[in-house]
């Protein structure tokens, strides 16, 4: 029986770089469903779709093709009709454009299979907004995973500095805020913890500190 480990939070909590490694330590393989709604946002914004629920969504979503594979270092690559779009989701502007198209429904069930037969077929561990409260709920570890604005919007500022992308630390602070009100107000699959995670709050820890501690939880919990 494959192993499922849930990790949601907030926006810039860290959860795909501390998953991938924590992943990689316990020999998992890593899930990022936020790269799946950045995809579903690139060809909205290719096609000029708008991010609301519409029968131009529904058409969308019936005429392309997203898929996870991964690369000879076990790295998630994600594919936008056959076009590897990993590289190109990771703006502020395909953020925000995820945070819009994640609270459509028809959206949301698009991806919940792909997400499920992941987890069927591999021990892995899946991050999000509501793994363990929506796509996985018999997840055996869930995890939520935050951090205070301004620390998730620092360590954001400086991972795209260091892209050498122009960008303001109020800008990525406004974002990391905005997308908070919209992950928790949504009227479909709200951003909150599920009920028997485990809160872990990485404000005041390092990189390398936040990843023991994951691993740590996940150990003692399975």
């Amino acid at each position: 029986m494959s192993v499922a480990i849930a990790l949601d939070g907030p926006a810039g909590a860290g959860k795909s770089s501390i998953a991938k490694r924590a992943a990689k330590a316990l020999d998992y393989i890593y899930v990022d469903t936020g790269a799946l709604y950045r995809t579903i946002g690139l060809a909205a914004t290719r096609r000029g779709v708008a991010p609301v629920a519409s029968p131009e969504v529904e058409a969308l979503l019936r005429a392309i093709t997203v898929d996870l594979t991964f690369n000879d270092q076990g790295e998630q690559v994600v594919l936008l009709d056959g076009e590897d779009v990993s590289g190109l989701i990771r703006t502020p502007e395909a953020s925000m454009m995820a945070s819009k198209i994640s609270a459509i429904p028809a959206v949301r069930a698009y991806l919940l299979d792909l997400q499920r037969n992941m987890a069927k077929t591999h021990n892995v561990i899946m991050d999000g907004r509501d793994i363990g409260t929506v796509v996985l709920p018999d997840a055996q570890v869930k995890i939520f995973l935050t951090a205070s604005p301004e620390a998730r919007a620092t360590r954001r500022f400086k991972e795209l500095q260091e892209k050498g992308m122009d960008v303001r630390y109020e800008d990525i602070l406004n974002d990391v805020i905005t997308r908070d009100y919209n992950d928790t107000h949504r009227a479909t699959a709200p951003l909150k913890p599920a009920e028997d995670s485990i809160t872990v709050d990485t404000t005041a820890l390092d990189f390398e500190q936040s990843v023991d501690k994951i691993i740590s939880v996940i150990k003692e919990n399975l």
